[in-house]
């Protein structure tokens, strides 16, 4: 039989078919299979319609993290312009930029809630950064391949929102001004330390789910724990919020049965925004001494209201 020319490259002749659609196809068009050679069409075809494998949260596999690099160099970067504003990079917290960024409950009820999340990229110094930066790389990097991509920042960031909300509703209740002065003050709170506790908490509930050992897990969870109860100006409500908001979370991405297993995870990522969100609200229509601050030629200042 006379060669024929390649479906793809008509100018090509060729003697060769593939095993599968038995069209002429080039050496270059062909791939190697199981038996025989396929031409590339089909072997695209194929892995269209071929069932890819998945975790247990319902994500296909991937063979790099992208998420944890991504948020890393995020990090990095708000750090940087940190330090390069403030020309220090120890006293970095001494910027524009950390200024409208920090976490402090009384500018946050009185409208900045913005600084719910962005004090979840802002670092006091290279240690804080540095510790923080690399507990999430090496908790995060197998979350996200459990999770997938969207799951796990869906989870990174409810984890980081579940600890600043701890911050916000139980940190120093009262702020009253008296003839005296202040009464109680508010102390910033920043880093990335909440959310890294909720993949932590995240951990602990996959660990279990697949029936690893959960000893290491939670020896880890318990070391963190030791270390933010005893090492000074440490936001303990942070860890503590993020530990259990990111768990929570965890356990409506690992346990449901697989035919509804994707409405129940938005499910849960919608319930516990809006349980977070109402609390903020809540704590915010109870505030006493909220702050109204101003930006003016790159300077944050801000005033608390009287109580009186």
């Amino acid at each position: 039989m006379a060669d024929q020319a390649c479906v793809r490259h008509p100018d090509r002749p060729t003697g060769l078919r593939c095993v599968r659609c038995e069209r002429p196809a080039c050496p270059e068009c062909l791939r190697e299979a199981s038996v025989g050679y396929q031409c590339v069409d089909c072997v695209n075809e194929g892995m269209r319609t071929q069932r890819r494998a998945v975790t247990v949260a319902g994500a296909e596999l991937h063979t790099k993290p992208l998420v944890v690099p991504i948020l890393v160099a995020l990090n990095l970067a708000v750090f940087a312009l940190n330090a390069f504003q403030a020309q220090s990079v120890n006293n970095n917290d001494l910027s524009f930029s950390f200024d409208i960024g920090v976490l402090w409950p009384p500018a946050v009820a009185g409208g900045e809630w913005w600084r719910l999340i962005t004090n979840g990229f802002q670092h006091f110094g290279v240690i804080h950064l540095v510790v923080n930066m690399v507990s999430l790389y090496i908790v995060g990097r197998d979350l996200e391949m459990l999770f997938g991509r969207i799951r796990f920042l869906a989870l990174y960031l409810v984890s980081l929102l579940g600890g600043s909300t701890a911050v916000f509703l139980f940190d120093a209740q009262e702020v009253l001004r008296t003839s005296t002065g202040l009464v109680q003050d508010y102390g910033n709170t920043a880093g990335a330390s909440g959310a890294i506790f909720g993949l932590m908490g995240a951990l602990a509930v996959a660990v279990f789910r697949l029936k690893m050992p959960i000893a290491p897990a939670l020896g880890i969870i318990a070391l963190n724990l030791v270390i933010t109860f005893t090492i000074p100006n440490i936001s303990w409500l942070g860890h503590i919020g993020g530990l259990v908001t990111g768990a929570a979370v965890a356990l409506g991405f690992l346990y449901p049965p697989a035919k509804i297993r994707t409405k129940v995870q938005i499910a849960t990522v919608v319930v516990a925004l809006v349980v977070l969100v109402g609390l903020v609200f809540v704590r915010d229509s109870q505030f006493v001494g909220p702050a109204v601050c101003t930006y003016e030629n790159s300077q944050v200042s801000c005033f608390r209201l009287s109580s009186a």
